[in-house]
């Protein structure tokens, strides 16, 4: 029996598909859209922390943000309205990366009083920064439904890109906020003022040389202090290249972390760098298996062609063939059952 031939209301709608459905084409077109603005509202987030373009553009950055936190909300919202237990998504990993999304930009909207102040934007940013793990998500969805590329190979290198992506993101707002945090203008323009204050009752010596007067940032743990030459991380885009070096060479370049966190944050991302140069040689060596050698990718060793099975069922469905009902049990059957069954619907 066709899809046009069943009953009406066992065919889902166009709106519950689009976020339940990873098989359906409109599934596919809003992850596309919801990625979109995950990638751009997380190149706003770095550019903000760049002058001139901070203040020049602040009005384009303002619209960004509300315009992509407006796709995340109906996101959220749509999820959590057609979750089987709107309870347990609520509460589960991956239905807080979609509230905290949303969640920031609306205190800053509001403009609570207690959110005013330099070190709580900062903190407001990062959090934001969390979003980029909505890419993550959606990539698990598509893997954990058995939704299978045409080419496995171009379907790796997107989720290892959305994986690089993800952590160069994550650490290098990390890092802007834990050591940059410490020489932001803001944090040494209120350093210097207390330092001001502290002299007028402690006086510097006569012969004291006139740096001595400055306010020198430092590490709260070990308290070394931090020169203007070794202060690297003073916007997100400045901590990426880090990132990217660090990542690539499992190293420090130019740029290294002075404070006890940054160093945390450090080590961590040389590890992650670690884990993706492994994921990169696997798919480098499954691409070279097959140009050299012909082997097949929809096939796995052990023989069972699920990847093939999946492309013909997903391919009956786009032609309108079978529904969504009839896919799911066509997935579930035997190879032999299975081969009958196509033969069946294609005479």
């Amino acid at each position: 029996m066709s899809a046009s031939a069943m009953p009406s209301h066992e065919n889902p709608s166009l709106w519950r598909d689009m976020f339940t459905n990873p098989h359906s084409k409109a599934f596919t077109r809003w992850v596309a859209i919801i990625n979109f603005w995950i990638f751009i509202s997380c190149m706003a987030l770095a550019l903000e922390t760049v002058e001139p373009y901070a203040t020049v553009h602040a009005n384009w950055f303002y619209a960004i943000e509300i315009i992509a936190v407006s796709f995340f909300a109906v996101d959220y919202l749509s999820n959590l309205y057609f979750a089987p237990n709107r309870f347990k998504y609520f509460f589960s990993f991956w239905g807080l990366v979609d509230l905290i999304s949303i969640v920031p930009t609306v205190l800053m909207v509001l403009n609570l009083t207690a959110l005013q102040g330099a070190k709580v934007f900062r903190l407001m940013r990062v959090v934001r920064v969390l979003r980029v793990l909505k890419m993550a998500k959606m990539a698990v969805q598509s893997l954990s439904h058995s939704v299978v590329s045409s080419n496995p190979i171009v379907t790796n290198l997107r989720i290892y890109f959305i994986a690089l992506f993800s952590v160069m993101m994550i650490s290098s707002t990390l890092m802007y906020f834990v050591e940059g945090g410490l020489y932001s203008p803001e944090a040494l323009a209120h350093g210097q003022a207390e330092f001001d204050e502290h002299l007028k009752t402690n006086p510097l010596p006569a012969d004291a040389p006139p740096e001595a007067a400055k306010f020198m940032p430092t590490d709260p743990i070990s308290g070394n202090d931090i020169p203007p030459d070794k202060r690297f991380y003073t916007s997100i885009p400045a901590a990426m290249w880090w990132c990217i070096v660090t990542l690539t060479t499992t190293g420090y370049g130019d740029m290294f972390p002075l404070t006890f966190w940054g160093r945390v944050i450090g080590g961590c991302t040389m590890l992650m760098g670690l884990v993706l140069f492994g994921i990169l040689m696997n798919i480098v060596g499954k691409t070279i298996m097959v140009v050299l050698f012909g082997e097949h990718l929809d096939e796995p060793a052990s023989g069972h062609p699920k990847a093939s099975r999946d492309n013909v069922v997903q391919m009956l469905a786009d032609m309108n063939l079978v529904d969504t009902a009839q896919a799911d049990k066509l997935r579930a059957l035997g190879r032999e059952e299975f081969a009958q069954r196509i033969r069946q619907i294609s005479g």
